[in-house]
């Protein structure tokens, strides 16, 4: 039986589904969860251009006051059923750092958990999202010169997520450090990925931090495997790094995702009380 689920998306995300707080509450309660975080996509910082066609990789900045109010109120309406913390999925984004930092600072005071992921790379001094499609994933791969260059990207932005100074309420948890992987079957890597996330393990053990243990990998079609993969869940816990299930939903259908192949991987935590 799952206990936590530290990665849970909403209504309020723009590209996912309109599966309501309570359709999620009420599947967790009826799986007989402990506890779940809301962890929203934060709202862009309000220079930065989400380069995604439709604009809709996170929430609107007008709607964060609304999330967190519903959120307050379903958290005390269900705490003799489910512990509900009120989170979010923040994004590192290269050379915004201190609208990151300033924005954590606002919001940070009212948050139970939160998750620093990366999505976006800067390549060229222009940024792409990731894990939007194939299509621009193949675009990355061609301004990047190759695929192993745009993973040897991701990894070095996540390393600097870690090491970036974004105040007393950045996130300990890196989301999915391996989602470079998700085309992967389309994309397949001819070369070893574990030396490449060697150093962002020291690093999230160095500043005692905690990593998100991705379902949502296992679902995805040209994926088929978790976030991060099965060797270096492995080496996390061979390094005795602390790992928290997530499933990444974007409906309540999708709660559990992967967690019956994770949960023998690695031991998986709750989440801890945001900031630390």
């Amino acid at each position: 039986m799952i206990e936590y689920d530290g990665h849970v998306h909403s209504p309020f995300c723009p590209h996912g589904t309109k599966d309501t707080f309570e359709d999620y509450i009420k599947q967790a309660v009826k799986l007989g969860w402990k506890g779940m975080t809301f962890t929203e996509h934060a709202p862009l910082p309000p220079s930065f251009d989400d380069p995604v066609p439709d604009k809709d990789s996170a929430m609107d900045l007008s709607d964060l006051n609304h999330y967190i109010t519903e959120l307050q109120n379903l958290k005390e309406k269900y705490k003799n059923e489910l512990d509900i913390r009120i989170g979010l999925e923040v994004d590192y984004i290269e050379a915004y750092e201190e609208e990151t930092r300033l924005f954590l600072n606002e919001v940070g005071p009212v948050l139970d958990d939160a998750i620093l992921s990366v999505h976006f790379l800067k390549i060229n001094d222009r940024y792409t999202c990731l894990d939007y499609s194939p299509g621009m994933f193949n675009e990355a791969i061609t301004a990047s010169g190759s695929l192993e260059a745009v993973y040897d990207r991701y990894f070095s932005t996540v390393l600097s997520s870690i090491k970036a100074d974004l105040g007393s309420y950045k996130p300990n948890r890196i989301g999915h450090i391996t989602l470079v992987r998700k085309f992967q079957k389309r994309f397949p890597a001819s070369f070893p990925c574990l030396q490449k996330v060697l150093p962002i393990l020291t690093e999230v053990k160095k500043h005692s931090m905690t990593l998100d243990v991705n379902g949502a990998g296992f679902i995805k079609p040209l994926c088929g495997e978790s976030y991060p993969s099965s060797d270096v869940l492995r080496k996390a816990a061979e390094m005795k790094i602390p790992c928290v299930y997530g499933s990444d939903s974007h409906s309540y259908k999708q709660l559990g995702s992967g967690y019956v192949k994770l949960k023998d991987q690695v031991p998986l935590t709750p989440p801890a009380v945001y900031p630390e």
